[in-house]
């Protein structure tokens, strides 16, 4: 009866995720009559990360993939803090120099400093929410809410400086995949609907996309501090997705399925050493290239 019922819920469709997807398909419309190409390729990338690793995520439960699971997580994080190393912070710092406001050069570090705290921030009353009773899950509440904040600040830098290439906000959103990915297995192994995770996939759109229409205007010294507070949340983001492989982690869990558990996590380590150096690479070589 238990097992009926798991499966029931699992395979139910959530209609919040619905609804977002449908949304999200009305503002991709719009920004598309409007011309807004960069931040609609960085939304739809970003969905369809998500929930298209969902879908191997929700088949993996309860399955031995700490391996694939390090590589999603590496490579995605060396390719943020890549990222916001190559493309934010410069732009930060630049702007603040030019800018001749009264944070002045300052501007942009002032902007990384609060971007590393508001993430940090957000993440840990995120965690402390995450054990409140509520009839949305906790694994999607949490992860939708960084999905929007980002949609946000992805909005503002390409409607602050639209000559922003699309490989920022591929590269910011490449975590959105491994994200999807372990989301799914927990949401399967709790026997809940995956589908609710269209939500989160949508998030980034669901912002980005009306920020970037409104086209708000900035000053210098503004746009500085937008450039450092994006990097800093990002960079937060990127370090809360390096390869943890130790027991207790999310990787550790996963480990632990396998007979020879310890002897697996000193193999991990390498892999996870490996992969965030491929992410990084990845995205220099891009950028040379393009």
């Amino acid at each position: 009866m238990l097992d009926e019922t798991a499966r029931a819920q699992t395979s139910g469709r959530s209609l919040v995720g619905v609804g977002a997807t449908v949304l999200l398909v009305v503002l991709l419309a719009v920004g598309y009559s409007v011309g807004e190409r960069k931040v609609l390729v960085v939304s739809a990338v970003a969905f369809l990360a998500m929930a298209g690793f969902a879908v191997p995520g929700a088949r993996a439960a309860g399955k031995q993939n700490a391996r694939r699971l390090v590589w999603g997580y590496g490579l995605a994080a060396g390719a943020m803090v890549t990222s916001a190393s190559l493309f934010l912070l410069p732009q930060a710092f630049a702007l603040g120099q030019q800018s001749g406001g009264v944070l002045g050069a300052k501007a942009g570090g002032v902007g990384v400093a609060l971007g590393l705290l508001a993430a940090y921030g957000g993440h840990t009353i995120g965690h402390r929410l995450s054990h409140v009773d509520s009839a949305f899950d906790s694994t999607a509440a949490q992860i939708t809410a960084h999905a929007l904040s980002a949609g946000l600040v992805i909005g503002t830098i390409y409607a602050a400086l639209p000559t922003v290439g699309y490989l920022l906000g591929l590269s910011i959103v490449s975590h959105k995949g491994p994200a999807g990915y372990a989301a799914a297995r927990r949401l399967r192994t709790a026997g809940k609907p995956v589908s609710v995770l269209l939500l989160p996939a949508a998030g980034v759109g669901l912002t980005a996309i009306p920020v970037a229409l409104l086209n708000p205007t900035f000053s210098m010294e503004m746009k500085a501090v937008l450039f450092g507070f994006g990097a800093g949340v990002f960079l937060h983001v990127a370090m809360d997705f390096l390869p943890q492989c130790e027991t207790g982690t999310e990787v550790g869990e996963v480990a632990q399925l396998s007979e020879n558990a310890h002897a697996l996590l000193d193999k991990l380590r390498v892999h996870a050493v490996a992969s965030t150096a491929t992410g990084a690479l990845a995205v220099v070589a891009a950028w040379l290239l393009i």
